[in-house]
């Protein structure tokens, strides 16, 4: 039997084995290029370290579109789903998002053996602490033990490890999330080749033990009764009858906020230790009483940690007090009078990229075959994390075969409008997805991601022929089924009856299922009432359907508005312009275009400081107008 030459050799190095670097690494792979990820610790792969959750507004969004782009957070969140609920349902549906508590164990156990059994992937325990260049091109990287790697493409998805510093109270040191290992040794190679570092913040909430707190006096929050998955490849059946775990909810107090003021001196935030920029969507319980001293209570959210665990995560609660100060702070809430501290809370400084010095693509505009992704990029949140990972995994393979990367567009999905707003804009703080951040949110739903983004996760071949089959036959019963709707014609006979139980007007003619579905009073499932012919469809498409037909004149206004903004994306930018030469072209525009390098017409009309006249000017100049 022959023997397998070791080679310290790779043809696509990920470092760092978070939400980024997991999505990376498998893209890579499952597109047969040999792929290698480097973490500090394998038991760190996939963590959870702050929320124990998966999804949430508009990043619901972004797991359905990573799962229609073949990517791996959907299925493993389904598989590890404590409980479940749809966000927002008393507002339209362009910002119904879907939220899981998930099993934070488990769900790196799901990841990490993902990996482990994924082929064309090798996964080592190792810190990278150089990445090595040859004629501004990637061709290697050095760890901590003197290995040197050989490599054509490098992605860092680094996360809170870079250069991370923990600080409680007076107390800091150097550290990743949840006391493990920090990366220590790759900023000073990344400052030498000249990538522009920044630094940001970050905190999570003390875990509590769960027998310690009295649940009984708390409000309750049940999940959802009609579970729908993340991934179209989860079993749809898997929930039925699923037993789901309680979170609960509980409020900060007048005594709460004045044991916090009354020491708010001693936390690090506040005594001038900690200089990186933190999160403006998820600030400290400090930063809380202080910007919004007139609210006299903050919600916090308790919520299961896993099924094997008896630990409670405080949402809401963050903080970088001292530990005395947190015992106290946790045992004035109600219930929480006897409660135990299992693990402290705290607040961690990272390094990251401005990530305006990448392209597109991911790939760094310095060095070719060098992809950022993930908190290294400047964001918050798993989900954004995973995103990028999947995409500058993708980009990376590409890239090896000789293939055309692939850039999302901002009016195709929220992947697109997430990265084309950190190179385009940049961000000077941990950048957040929100649904305010999409022009077009109409047409980015979480129930269409399949339609927007499945043939191209086909096209780039994450997507298997008899997933792409079936997608094809999900949007036929789409299609039919509108079609069916706005074809269907009932007398006035048969609908009065319905439409004067519901105190609405009446109708004088034959009207469509469809138009009577067009009413907001109205609703798919009630018309079911009427509708005695239907199909069985499943649930997924029903909901399709309904939002489709609903908001037809609404998405079809942001599609006018999507072929508008085309045309200027359409005008391709020349790659070494010399935008500072420019005359007419303010100054500030100027140096902002040279810095941003844009594509096209329409990414430069949305840089900073770029106005409406500057971009006459730019199209006068090049002859496109």
């Amino acid at each position: 039997m022959s023997i397998e030459k070791f080679t310290t050799a790779a043809t696509v190095i990920v470092v760092g084995g978070g939400h980024a670097g997991c999505e990376a690494a498998l893209a890579s792979a499952r597109l047969g290029i040999d792929t290698v990820l480097f973490t500090l610790s394998l038991d760190a792969i996939g963590n959870l370290p702050c929320n124990p959750s998966i999804g949430g507004t508009a990043k619901g969004h972004l797991v359905f579109e990573i799962d229609a782009l073949g990517g791996e957070m959907g299925r493993a969140a389904d598989a590890v789903t404590l409980q479940s609920r749809t966000l927002n349902l008393g507002k339209g549906a362009a910002v119904h998002s879907k939220r899981v508590q998930a099993d934070r164990m488990a769900y790196h156990s799901y990841m990490k053996h993902k990996l482990e059994t994924t082929r064309h992937l090798r996964v080592v325990q190792g810190e990278v602490t150089e990445i090595l260049t040859e004629n501004g091109e990637v061709s290697g990287v050095v760890t901590s033990l003197g290995e040197v790697w050989t490599c054509q493409k490098v992605i860092i998805a680094t996360g809170t490890y870079l250069g991370g510093r923990i600080f409680v109270g007076d107390k800091n040191f150097s550290s990743g999330p949840d006391n493990s290992l920090p990366a220590l040794g790759l900023t000073d190679c990344l400052k030498a080749l000249g990538l522009p570092l920044v630094r940001f913040k970050t905190g999570t909430p003390a875990r509590i033990r769960r027998d310690t707190v009295d649940l009984s006096v708390l409000e309750e929050q049940p999940g959802e009764e009609e579970i729908i998955p993340f991934s179209s490849t989860t079993d749809p059946h898997r929930f039925d009858d699923f037993q789901q775990m309680s979170c609960h909810i509980v409020y900060t107090n007048e005594e709460t906020h004045r044991v916090i003021l009354e020491n708010i001196h001693r936390s690090a935030m506040y005594s001038g230790q900690i200089t990186g920029t933190g999160p403006r969507y998820c600030p400290s319980i400090e930063d809380k009483l202080k910007r919004f001293a007139d609210k006299e209570r903050h919600q916090l959210f308790v919520e299961p940690m896993g099924v094997d665990t008896e630990e409670l995560y405080l949402q809401g609660f963050s903080t970088s007090l001292p530990t005395d100060v947190q015992h106290k702070m946790v045992r004035t809430l109600k219930g929480f009078e006897n409660a135990h501290i299992m693990r402290y809370a705290y607040a961690i400084e990272y390094d990251c990229i401005d990530p305006t010095c990448l392209q597109a693509t991911l790939e760094c505009k310095m060095i070719k075959g060098f992809y950022g992704a993930g908190q290294f990029n400047g964001t918050s949140g798993y989900e954004e994390a995973a995103a990028q990972g999947l995409l500058a995994g993708i980009n990376a393979a590409l890239a090896v075969m000789g293939r055309e990367q692939i850039i999302l567009p901002r009016s195709g999905s929220y992947i697109g409008t997430l990265i084309d707003d950190l190179v385009t804009k940049g961000t000077n703080e941990p950048y957040r997805m929100m649904t305010s951040r999409s022009e077009f949110r109409l047409i980015l739903r979480q129930d269409n991601a399949d339609l927007r983004l499945t043939p191209l996760g086909y096209e780039v071949g994450l997507i298997s022929e008899e997933r792409y089959l079936e997608f094809l036959q999900k949007k036929s019963l789409e299609e039919a089924e509108k079609q069916r709707l706005n074809s269907t014609y009932l007398s006035p006979e048969k609908v009065n009856p319905f439409l004067n139980e519901r105190g609405l007007d009446p109708v004088k003619s034959g009207v469509s299922l469809g138009d009577l579905l067009r009413r907001p009073q109205i609703t798919y499932d009630e018309l079911l009432i009427l509708d005695t012919n239907r199909p069985k469809l499943p649930r997924g498409v029903e909901k399709t359907v309904e939002v489709d037909i609903k908001y037809e004149g609404y998405i079809k206004r942001e599609l006018a508005e999507v072929e508008r903004q085309q045309k200027l994306e359409n005008k391709k930018l020349p790659e070494n312009l010399d935008y500072t030469g420019i005359k007419g072209l303010r100054l500030e525009a100027g140096q902002k275009l040279q810095k941003i390098k844009p594509l096209t017409v329409g990414q430069a009309a949305r840089i900073s400081g770029v106005s409406p006249a500057d971009i006459t000017v730019l199209l006068l100049y090049l002859g496109l107008k």
